[in-house]
């Protein structure tokens, strides 16, 4: 129960406290060592709580994250990307009379393939903890 504490080591303890504290002190002492061990014990155990709770936020947050980010992905990979010719799904090219009325950048393709007029820039607004 006590570990290696025997039943003769703690019948000395006993006599050695009653010896010592008198038999007047000793139920008080005893409460208040019950006492102070009932705390500690809730104190560790709301600790323990508060940790864990701190673990399952922190794995909500990066659970959030992570579907953020694999949002992202999707969407990236399902925009087209330009090919060097017009395919089915994309239309020719405008012939030079439309061009000539259109701004030189917006000619240019941007880097994801797609004119700069329909690019949109990505969402900035920061991630907020919840």
């Amino acid at each position: 129960m006590f570990g290696s504490i025997g039943m003769p080591e703690l019948v000395l303890i006993f006599i050695v406290a009653l010896l010592v504290f008198g038999p007047k002190k000793l139920p008080e002492i005893g409460k208040s060592i019950g006492k102070g061990l009932a705390e500690f014990k809730r104190a560790s155990d709301d600790l323990k709580r508060t940790i864990e709770q701190e673990i399952e936020q922190g794995k909500t947050e990066v659970s959030a994250v992570k579907d953020h980010v694999a949002g992202i992905e999707r969407s990236l990979r399902d925009t087209p990307t330009a090919s060097a010719g017009a395919t089915a799904d994309q239309p020719a090219p405008a012939s030079a009379e439309a061009t000539a009325d259109k701004p030189a950048q917006a000619d240019k393709p941007s880097p994801g393939g797609l004119p700069l007029e329909s690019v949109q820039p990505p969402d900035s607004r920061p991630i907020e903890p919840s």
